[in-house]
C-alpha cells in the first residue's frame, strides 16, 4: 500500500480504554486503576515523563469513577475547601520539583479526607517531589505509585503507531523502523519528532515516507 497523503486535519488524541497500548511496563498501573474501588487506600500516584499514559491511565479511571480532573495550573485558583468534598479526584502535578506550599496543603487536605479517592500524577516518584510539608512527606514515601516508562520496541512501535494513527497519517514499515532507530527512546522526543514530520511533510506536500524521516533525522 502506498504512503498515506497529508492533509490539514486537527490533531485528535484518543483516550479510551480500547486505546490504551497496554505493556509490561504499564501493566501493574493499569490493573490497579481497573480494580477502582476496590483499592486498598484512597490516594495513589503514577508517575513516568511526558507522554508516558498518564493522562491516558486519568482519562481511563475518570470514565470509571466520574472523577474530576484537576491539572498543577488549576491549584493556583483554587482552596483547599475547593478540593476536598467526597468526589473522586484527579491531581495532574507535571513537574514537581519546585517547592509549593499552597499545592502541599492542598495534598496533605487530600490525605486527610474521610471519603473519596484520589488519583496523582507526576514526572517523578512522590518520594522525590520536592514538599515543605513534613508530614505530608511521610504520606508520600509511603503512597501506593506505579512507573510508567521503561521501553522495549513493541512498545515504542505501537506508541508510534498511535501518534501517526491520532494525526490521520500512515507510513511504510521501513519508515517506522528507520525512526525507531534514530529518535531518542522516549515517549517525548518520538510524540516531537512525529509532529515535525507531519508539519514538514504538510509544508512540502509530501507523504510521511521513509524519505522524509531521513531528511527530517539528518537536519
Amino acid at each position: 500500500m502506498p504512503d498515506q497523503l497529508v492533509f490539514p486535519f486537527g490533531v485528535t488524541s484518543h483516550l479510551a480504554r480500547a486505546d490504551f497500548i497496554q505493556a509490561p511496563c504499564n501493566e501493574q498501573a493499569l490493573r490497579f486503576v481497573e480494580r477502582w474501588p476496590d483499592w486498598p487506600a484512597r490516594v495513589a500516584a503514577v508517575f513516568g515523563p511526558a507522554q508516558s499514559g498518564k493522562t491516558h491511565l486519568a482519562e481511563i479511571w475518570c470514565a470509571q469513577s466520574g472523577a474530576r480532573r484537576v491539572s498543577a495550573a488549576d491549584l493556583k485558583t483554587l482552596s483547599v475547601a475547593d478540593l476536598t468534598g467526597e468526589a473522586p479526584l484527579v491531581l495532574e502535578l507535571g513537574d514537581t520539583q519546585g517547592r509549593d506550599l499552597e499545592r502541599d496543603r492542598i495534598l496533605f487536605a487530600l490525605f486527610e479526607r474521610p471519603r473519596g479517592f484520589s488519583l496523582l500524577t507526576a514526572q517523578a516518584h512522590p518520594s522525590e517531589w520536592a514538599v515543605g510539608l513534613a508530614d505530608l512527606k511521610s504520606r508520600l514515601d509511603s503512597l501506593i505509585s506505579f512507573p510508567l516508562w521503561a521501553p522495549d520496541d513493541a512498545l515504542l512501535t505501537a506508541l508510534m503507531r498511535k501518534h501517526f494513527a491520532d494525526r490521520q497519517l500512515a507510513v511504510s514499515e521501513a519508515a517506522a523502523k528507520r525512526l525507531l532507530l534514530r529518535v531518542e527512546r522516549t515517549p517525548g522526543a518520538i510524540a516531537a519528532l512525529i509532529a515535525r514530520a507531519d508539519t514538514k511533510a504538510l509544508a512540502e506536500k509530501r507523504a510521511v515516507t521513509e524519505r522524509l524521516i531521513l531528511d527530517l533525522l539528518e537536519s
